[in-house]
Formats: structure tokens, sequence, C-alpha cells
């Protein structure tokens, strides 16, 4: 009898013991998965309207230089920069060692896996990069992409990273879809880095491995060049995907602020006026930009891109 019941007590604690084990797995999936929640709203016709659009980039104006005079301007804030990075504790995200892009790619996995896309429903409050968070933690788990860009580049700036965020475009104005995606500055081979922190992250390579930006990716769809796309940033795929050919539609033309600094859309906490004076169009020849905003229009791709 003592002995038929050792048995069945121990029994009883091996499946305690599985369950446990099975729980704590469950934990740990529930929450890597939500680490990695991608919510993508990809339009599904864009692969099939890849080559349409590519032509689009190969047939329509030029790049040209002209007189037109642009001029980014980064507005410091070292007492802001020191809030960021302590609210988020940017430093334990890399090795202060590591290169401008390691430190990069970190700060861009952080947002990108902890924050979905979704064309938010309720606006934040406060549109800069510790509002931005509370908003996510507080009101809804996930924005946009304008949003992701917004954070990521206060992140990257407050972490001494110059960056800027760029409006990605169609051709087509009655398209209201566009993009906006981070360039990273790489002092040590001194070029922009595209950096997308939405739709589960994204960078780019050529396929030799060097990172492009926008404007080498624009010139290699125009090439019919392969490039190496890399989704979560992670492994990378010469494979037309969705996001390849999403691309393809939004770098017909580009825009971007004059002035750069913290709170940059905030208009509710800082109505600086500085940052927000003057706003930079790179189109091609022939090609009037549209939406209600006012442009200082450029041909130049090196003026732009300086």
């Amino acid at each position: 009898m003592k002995r038929t019941f050792k048995i069945l007590l121990k029994t009883i604690l091996y499946l305690l013991a599985a369950i446990g084990a099975l729980a704590v797995a469950f934990i740990i999936f529930i929450n890597t998965s939500k680490l990695y929640y991608v919510s993508v709203n990809f339009n599904e016709s864009n692969l099939a309207r890849f080559e349409e659009r590519v032509d689009l980039l190969r047939t329509g104006g030029v790049y040209s230089p002209d007189s037109t005079f642009v001029d980014v301007e980064y507005i410091k804030d070292s007492v802001r920069a020191q809030e960021i990075m302590d609210y988020f504790q940017l430093d334990t995200l890399y090795n202060g060692a590591a290169s401008t892009w390691d430190k990069a790619l970190a700060i861009g996995k952080f947002v990108a896996f902890n924050i979905p896309h979704d064309n938010q429903k309720v606006q934040p409050e406060y549109k800069n990069a510790i509002g931005l968070w509370e908003y996510t933690r507080n009101v809804a788990p996930a924005f946009n992409c304008r949003l992701h860009s917004i954070m990521t580049f206060e992140l990257l700036t407050a972490a001494g990273i110059k960056a800027r965020y760029i409006t990605c475009l169609p051709q087509d104005e009655n398209d209201n879809d566009c993009h906006v995606v981070n360039e990273v500055w790489l002092p040590e081979t001194g070029q922009w880095a595209m950096l997308d922190t939405d739709m589960g992250g994204h960078y780019v390579t050529d396929l030799d491995g060097n990172l492009l930006s926008l404007r080498q990716m624009r010139e290699k769809y125009i090439n019919g060049e392969k490039m190496m796309f890399y989704p979560a940033f992670e492994k990378g795929s010469s494979k037309k995907t969705d996001y390849y050919a999403y691309m393809a539609k939004n770098t017909y033309w580009f825009c971007c602020w004059g002035a750069l600094g913290f709170y940059q859309e905030d208009y509710t906490t800082l109505p600086h006026s500085a940052l927000r004076n003057r706003y930079y169009a790179l189109v091609p020849e022939g090609f009037e930009p549209f939406r209600d905003i006012v442009y200082t229009v450029t041909h130049d791709p090196d003026k732009f891109w300086k």
C-alpha cells in the first residue's frame, strides 16, 4: 500500500513539474511573440505592379544640378538627450564601443520589436519619444510609420547618432499612401543608410552586404540591380518581396524638414517655429510635388542628400 502511494505521489509530482515547465514555456513564447508581432498593411497589388512602378522611375524626369539652396540644420538639446537616454536606458541596448550602424540597429530593433504597425485611431497627445512610448503602454499598442520614424529619430539623436526621417512618396497624386523611414549617417563610411522600424523593421544592402541609402535604392531600381532586404532585421533575401515592390512605389520623390530636433512635430509641447520653418522636396525634373505643404523644391540629389 505504501509503495503504491509513493508511486502515485511521484507520478503526481512529475505531472505538476511538467505542467509547470509547459506554463513557463508558454509565458516565454507569449512574451517573445509580442516582441515580434507584425501587422502589415501592404496592398496585395504591389508585387503585381512592380515592373510598372520601376518603369515610372525609369521614364520619369531626371535629377540634375540646380541653384536651390538646401541646408539641413540640427538643433542640439543636451538636456533632452540625457532625459531620453535615462528614460529608455539606451546605453543598455548596445556596447558603447560598437559601430554607429550597430548602435542604430539596436535602437531600430528596440522600436520595431516593441511597437507594431497600425494606423492609429486615436492620435497621440505628445509626438515625442517618451510621449509616444507612453501612448503605446497606456492608449494603443501600435502606430503608423511617421510616428515610428519620429520616435526612432529622437532615440538615435539622443544616442549621438546623426539621422533624419524622410517621407518617401509615389508618383501618383491619387495614391494617398506614402512611407516614412530614417536615414542614419555612418561616419565610418561617410554615407547614409536606410533604417525602417515600421512593419517589422527593414534595412537594405547590395549583394555584397553593403548598406544602402534611399538614394542608392532608387538608383538600383532604375538600373535593374538586385538588393538584399532584411525583414525584421534578420536574414536577407534578394527575391522580390512585397516590401521590395512597395518601396519601388515610394521612391519616386522625397521630402524632409530643413531643421531637425527633439519635439519636431510635437505641436502641443513645443510650438517652436525654428524646427518647422522650411521643408525640402527632391523631385525629378518636370514633376510637381503634391500635398498641401509649402516646399522648397530641388532636382539636385547631391544637395538634398548631402
